[in-house]
């Protein structure tokens, strides 16, 4: 027979094949009537030797004959025989040779018998082979399918069938795509089309193996093949052995799942992002629709109430099911899920809950609320809820629908997503805590900066601080503007070293003692030197608390300070381990000068150097932290380059330059702290400044207020007048009196009317209460009650006492351009 389907009629290697078996006739009485050329080859007889004669006298030991006897009884009376049996060889050796025995029917009632044998060795071992064959297709529990060349089924055994649905015989002549769906069937053919041109065998591979008689029930298989070859070397087909590996494919898809949930789950220190995470794994893996719904106090960082559970909030929210956002609720919105429902029953007891069927809208209104007969339209078949709870806290639960697998939620699904729920919950429990701990320093940082900086004539401002990102938490950058005397103005920028509380509240004292040490008028080297002095003395004192707060510790900072002058358009500057400011020409040409660099805060016993500039009216100078030019992966020069870029164009406003410089050189998510403060500065005309120099002399006090009279009434401020003659006639006659030399009497006119009056004396004016037998005493008592606020300040060479006025009302109305800045 040729063809394939010569494999299950007649093997080659069969024993009794016509090519292999060696063949007898006998007749009714036992006696040779045929031998065949095989029958000679095997034992040695000629035909000569044995026609004619019984075979038992022939071919039968002595010793073998009642065994024989018995065999010919016994086939007889069956009409047949197959088994073993010892035959002696014409050389006298016994063996054993396998023999089936036929009985051939004569004309009329004669009969003869027709007898096939083979070594007993081979027929055992074609015997085993047959078994194990039959094995194969009967009971064998890994399936197996034979494809003719053309991939047309000619057999399958049982196990396949099962798979299929069918019975063996229904599947011959059918082809692999009449049994599963089209994308899985193509996947099967393609692979076995390459066994059979290529003839390497494919081992273990998993494939989808959908039937379309179940679309909807999802199905692997581990298919090994190899190809089908005759002696000759002509493809008869390709061999499958299919196992259906539905369970074990799923077991490795959820230990996936959770080393993939390790990875994906928890990558921040957000609540909200945690939950988005969490949903994102879920679906579509384990569901067709998650939502994460947590307690409300937890996004705010707070720790839940547990005795009575409050409304929701809707955190995340993922769906591929199309049109799902009209059942779920938005994200951001407030649910409150009653006692008794899944979701209340979820959080009350902490405990998930399984709805694997859910039958029609009554309980889908349960489930869905309001909202249950869309969820009905969309499909809605299978719901389950897992609670949220980390460290004895009930966060929150996690709803997860199925609409479009038609598979229902399962136990295993339960287990899977209570496994994500819980590595989950942790994360967000982290991120509430690091919430919670976040928001405490950013609000004592924001109490801690300036809210809203002053307007002023020496300048105008613009800020942007930028705290880092949620991983580095909060940083101790500052800024401030603090108004001076004689209308000049300091510009401070400053860092902390490291992060969180700690640093947030060390910056409030460093800021603190710089406004003190401003007010005191010192030059910016002496106020970074009582600046390193403090940073010294708090590390000291909080060395003693390690113990007790080991993570309370000052381990250094860094400073600028810069005070601009409006009358003479100096600026003096030192820093501390800062970078230096950026100044910017009215033209727009960028340099970043050479400053001493001075050691950072806190190191002492190094001095801090100034350096001093004078800019044109409408220069930019613009100071910030290193976290502007430091970030990763940008080289600082590149930085420096860009900053200059940005600072170019001096026609923008002064808080759109600041926005334009943040979004240039920063990323979304900043590793540190960032301070920038942009300054440009104005002049005080002759119009609005008077200096005169008065000698040494009694009548110095009378010509200081003839002058001052004729200012004011140039000013149009002859209300004024009086007040302002009695204040520059006390303080001339102080300078007259105690320091000698000439003294320089000036006049400003900005945001309030400054006396000033300056001596070469370093001998400071003190205010006192004078006594009623006193003949002196009372000029400086005189003069703070006259004035707003009043001081001394003390250059290279002398002091200078100022005072500050506030307009009169009848002042104030005078049309002078430049009277408020």
């Amino acid at each position: 027979m040729d063809g394939p389907v010569a494999l299950f009629n007649e093997s080659p290697e069969d024993p009794f094949s016509v090519e292999n078996a060696a063949s007898a006739v006998l007749d009714r009485r036992g006696t040779v009537v045929g031998w065949g050329v095989r029958a000679e080859r095997l034992l040695g007889y000629r035909t000569a030797d044995v026609i004619g004669r019984a075979a038992a006298d022939v071919m039968v030991a002595h010793r073998d004959r009642e065994h024989i006897a018995d065999t010919a009884q016994a086939c007889a009376h069956a009409n047949g025989w197959f088994g073993v049996l010892p035959v002696l060889r014409s050389d006298g050796h016994r063996v054993h040779l396998g023999l089936r025995a036929r009985c051939v029917m004569r004309n009329g009632s004669d009969h003869e018998w027709f007898l096939v044998a083979a070594p007993a060795e081979d027929v055992v071992q074609w015997e085993t082979d047959r078994s194990v064959l039959d094995g194969l297709f009967r009971r064998s529990p890994i399936g197996l399918a034979v494809h003719a060349p053309d991939l047309s089924v000619l057999r399958v055994n049982r196990a396949v069938a099962r798979i299929g649905g069918m019975a063996p015989e229904d599947a011959r002549g059918h082809r692999i795509r009449d049994f599963l769906l089209a994308e899985d069937a193509e996947t099967v053919e393609s692979r076995l089309w390459q066994v059979l041109e290529t003839g390497h065998p494919m081992i273990f591979t998993e494939q989808p193996c959908r039937l379309i008689t179940e679309p909807e029930h999802e199905r692997f298989v581990s298919v090994s093949a190899f190809r089908l070859q005759d002696s000759a070397g002509r493809i008869l087909g390709v061999t499958q052995l299919v196992e259906d590996v539905t369970e074990a494919h799923r077991a490795r898809q959820r230990l996936a799942l959770l080393a993939e949930a390790g990875a994906r789950i928890g990558t921040t220190l957000d609540v909200a992002t945690t939950a988005r995470e969490l949903a994102d794994v879920l679906v579509p893996a384990v569901a067709d629709c998650v939502s994460v719904d947590l307690l409300e106090p937890v996004s705010r960082g707070e720790e839940p109430s547990q005795d009575a559970f409050g409304p929701v909030l809707r955190t995340a929210v993922k769906s591929v099911v199309p049109g799902a956002t009209e059942v779920m609720y938005a994200p951001g919105e407030l649910i409150l899920f009653p006692a008794g429902t899944p979701q209340g029953n979820c959080l009350a007891d902490q405990r998930p809950v399984l709805v694997p069927r859910v039958e029609g809208f009554p309980e889908l209104s349960i489930v869905a609320q309001d909202k249950a007969q869309r969820a009905q339209e969309l499909g809605v078949h299978s719901v389950m809820m897992v609670p949220l709870a980390a460290r004895g806290l009930v966060l929150g639960f996690v709803s997860l629908w199925r609409a479009r697998r038609p598979e229902p939620l399962e136990e295993d699904d339960l287990t899977l997503a209570g496994e994500f729920a819980n590595r989950a919950a942790v994360s967000i429990d982290n991120a509430r805590r690091y919430t919670r701990e976040r928001e405490a320093a950013l609000t004592l940082q924001r109490r801690l900066l300036p809210a809203e900086l002053p307007g002023l004539p020496a300048i105008d401002v613009a800020h942007q601080y930028i705290p880092a990102g949620a991983v580095a938490g909060v940083g101790g950058d500052w800024f401030d503007v603090i108004p001076l005397s004689g209308t000049r103005v300091a510009l401070v920028v400053g860092d902390i070293i490291g992060h969180g509380v700690d640093a947030a509240a060390t910056m409030g004292r460093l800021r603190t003692a710089v406004h003190t040490l401003a007010d005191l008028d010192l030059e910016p080297e002496e106020v970074l030197s009582h600046l390193d002095d403090l940073v010294h003395r708090l590390a000291a004192e909080q060395e003693a608390n390690t113990r007790e707060f080991p993570n309370d510790q000052v381990t250094g900072a860094s400073c600028l300070y810069a005070v601009y002058d409006p009358v003479s358009r100096a600026c003096c500057l030192a820093r501390a381990g800062h970078p230096p400011p950026a100044i910017v020409t009215p033209d727009g040409r960028v340099s970043f000068p050479e400053l001493p660099a001075g050691p950072p805060l806190g190191l002492g016993g190094l001095p801090f150097e100034p350096a001093e500039f004078e800019l044109a009216e409408g220069s930019l100078l613009a100071l910030f932290t290193n976290g502007l030019i430091q970030t990763y992966g940008v080289d600082v020069e590149a930085a420096l380059d860009r900053l200059a870029q940005e600072l170019s164009d001096t026609t923008r406003p002064l808080q759109e330059t600041c926005k334009q410089v943040v979004e240039a050189l920063l990323p979304a998510r900043p590793t540190d702290d960032v301070a920038l403060l942009i300054a440009r500065t104005r002049t005080l005309g002759e119009d609005h400044v008077a200096t005169w120099t008065l000698p040494a002399e009694a009548g110095a006090a009378k010509r200081a207020r003839v002058l001052v009279e004729e200012c004011l009434t140039r000013w149009h401020l002859e209300e004024m007048a009086f007040t302002t003659e009695l204040i520059v006639s006390e303080l001339v006659t102080n300078a007259y009196r105690y320091a000698g030399g000439p003294v320089t009497l000036r006049l400003i006119r900005g945001a309030r009317l400054i006396c000033e009056v300056s001596d070469t004396s370093s001998t400071s004016p003190h205010l006192r209460r004078a006594r009623s037998t006193d003949e002196g005493g009372r000029g400086l008592f005189l003069v703070a009650q006259l004035t707003e606020r009043w001081g001394t300040r003390y250059g290279r060479e002398g002091k200078t006492v100022w005072t500050e006025q506030p307009y009169s009302s009848a002042a104030a109305g005078v049309p002078l351009m430049d009277l408020d800045f």
